[in-house]
């Protein structure tokens, strides 16, 4: 019995969000893009997007076949010495630079859309009201907030590096048992080995076996922590490993 996991995670904000994540994060510059390389890490994503039975919008598969489109055009011969010996005006349009324009749009609208949330959030920090003594609050521990700079695409892409390594490691001859697992489960064993450990664990350190129904699960459970804040993603640095960690504070408040 073939088990469905059809999910749709609102982290993902559309074809042109993620092409502009790829671009930060391999500081690709945006008005000289190597179209081969991004085409390659887009449909790397959309790939393990599907590997996950992701319910993709269509937008995305219109922006893979923009890329490949793009791609094809970068590969196609120039003949700019027979049109100039035709007396034709040389081309110089660049296939790339709708695409261009169109990520630098959208970076202009996503950066001032992050500038007003932040002055939403500075706003409603401030109250008017008469002075109040708070003295009796002064010993009050303030909640340390740990900075996440690791995000849904950059686990969509640890995920697209783990399921090329098991690939690799799969071996010729297995023999199949099928256990099935719900999401809330492995949420529980996933907390459960961390709270045991009291260690940071490393992403890959999850999936132990080659099991496709397994891996889904397993990695469905560590995004749905995540949004609880039930546990701590952190990543020292641009394609470095990612280690997962118990959050204390919140799995201790949980148990209360």
């Amino acid at each position: 019995m073939n088990v469905q996991y059809n999910v749709k995670i609102e982290a993902f904000e559309g074809p042109l969000d993620l092409l502009l994540h790829l671009i930060n994060r391999y500081e690709i510059d945006i008005y000289d893009i190597p179209v081969a390389e991004i085409t390659e890490q887009y449909m790397a994503y959309i790939h393990a997007m599907q590997e996950l039975e992701l319910d993709i919008a269509s937008e995305y598969l219109v922006m893979a076949a923009t890329l490949l489109a793009i791609k094809s055009k970068m590969l196609l011969p120039k003949h700019e010495e027979e049109r100039l010996d035709e007396g034709m005006e040389p081309i110089d349009e660049d296939p790339r630079e709708e695409l261009m324009q169109r990520l630098l749009e959208y970076k202009k609208f996503k950066e001032a859309a992050h500038e007003l949330k932040k002055r939403e959030e500075e706003r409603a920090l401030l109250f008017t009201k008469p002075p109040s003594d708070l003295s009796a609050y002064a010993t009050a521990v303030e909640v340390e907030k740990r900075p996440l700079d690791v995000n849904v695409y950059d686990m969509l892409g640890a995920l697209s590096k783990l399921l090329r390594r098991k690939k690799l490691q799969k071996p010729l001859h297995t023999k199949i048992t099928r256990q099935e697992i719900s999401i809330e489960k492995r949420m529980d064993e996933i907390l459960s080995e961390l709270r045991r450990t009291r260690k940071r664990k490393n992403f890959y350190d999850l999936f132990p076996h080659y099991d496709r129904e397994h891996i889904v699960v397993t990695f469905l459970a560590i995004l749905e922590l995540m949004k609880k804040n039930l546990i701590i993603i952190e990543q020292e640095r641009n394609f470095a490993d990612i280690f997962i960690s118990s959050n204390e504070r919140m799995t201790q408040n949980g148990d209360e």
